[in-house]
């Protein structure tokens, strides 16, 4: 039976965020993102979203449009937890937006242009974010996110053989390919650093979509080709939403790679009109700061 590659699809990458307010104001005023929804947890999640934490937390998703044809940020906050470190592992997401550039500008975000109409910025947590200066497309303005490996070649035959992804653009001299589904999509670029690949605590993960018939055969696959299996394949509850299934895998460097099944995720991912408000209301009764200040103690570096 061959398996149709094209139904597959980029859906989001997730950060672990220490300040939610802060990083509010990045992805709402500077890059002028819409909160998507917000939802808010009482213990971690079984195929561990937000990190290897199983106190309360909550998940944000923050885009430029609905989940269902844009590539979003899913801003993940341990209440415990005030900082993570980074490592060599995330490389940036590029996106194209003068008006991000020109909000950046307007409230003093430290912008460092790299290249012509291309400028770095850094969002809270030392994330960084290049922002591509021309006029906003209508369609998705997140283009990639680049992810450090250890070995070009190895990686390219896992991304391509194994999850099907296509080779899109390589350059020797960069020592990059950038892979794709579909040309439509966010792509995924990989970047041969040299050095092996440190996920620090701040380490993310990327997430795709695909068909739900097809989770079994990729975890079958993967069992077979003896590679990582981070969560076979398990069923993810949100209150009063939608129930979805997951495979969580990982790549030769250790890259945290989450399919879901596409029929569900697009049920559960509806915008929640009231997702702003949620996430202000969130942050306005999250006393925690004030805890740890009244106990003179410092919130937790992961």
């Amino acid at each position: 039976m061959s398996i149709n590659m094209a139904l597959r699809r980029p859906l989001h990458f997730v950060f672990k965020v220490g300040d939610r307010a802060k990083t509010a104001t990045f992805y709402r005023d500077v890059l002028g993102m819409k909160v998507l929804r917000h939802e808010e947890f009482e213990e971690g999640c079984k195929a561990t979203c937000n990190g290897p934490y199983d106190g309360k937390w909550s998940k944000t998703m923050v885009g430029y449009g609905p989940e269902d044809d844009h590539f979003v940020a899913e801003l993940t906050y341990n209440y415990g937890v005030g900082e993570y470190q980074l490592g060599n592992d995330f490389l940036g997401l590029t996106l194209q937006s003068s008006q991000a550039v020109s909000n950046a500008k307007r409230l003093g975000w430290p912008l460092t242009e790299v290249e012509e109409a291309l400028y770095l910025t850094q969002a809270p947590g030392g994330y960084p974010y290049y922002l591509v200066d021309k006029e906003q497309p209508p369609h998705d303005p997140v283009q990639k996110v680049r992810l450090g490996v250890s070995d070009l070649q190895k990686s390219i035959q896992y991304w391509t053989t194994l999850l099907g992804m296509r080779v899109m653009e390589k350059n020797e001299e960069k020592k990059t390919v950038l892979l794709g589904f579909v040309d439509s999509q966010c792509k995924l670029e990989l970047q041969d650093t040299g050095a092996p690949v440190d996920h620090g605590t701040a380490f993310g993960r990327i997430a795709f979509s695909c068909p739900r018939e097809q989770l079994p055969n990729l975890e079958a696959l993967m069992k077979k080709e003896n590679q990582k299996i981070l969560t076979p394949l398990v069923s993810l509850d949100t209150p009063g939403k939608a129930t979805v299934e997951v495979v969580i895998l990982a790549d030769p460097d250790s890259h945290e790679i989450c399919f879901v099944g596409d029929e569900a995720f697009r049920q559960l991912s509806t915008v929640d009109p009231k997702g702003s408000e949620l996430l202000d209301k969130a942050m306005a009764e999250d006393k925690s700061d004030e805890w740890f200040a009244r106990h003179n103690k410092q919130k937790a570096v992961a």
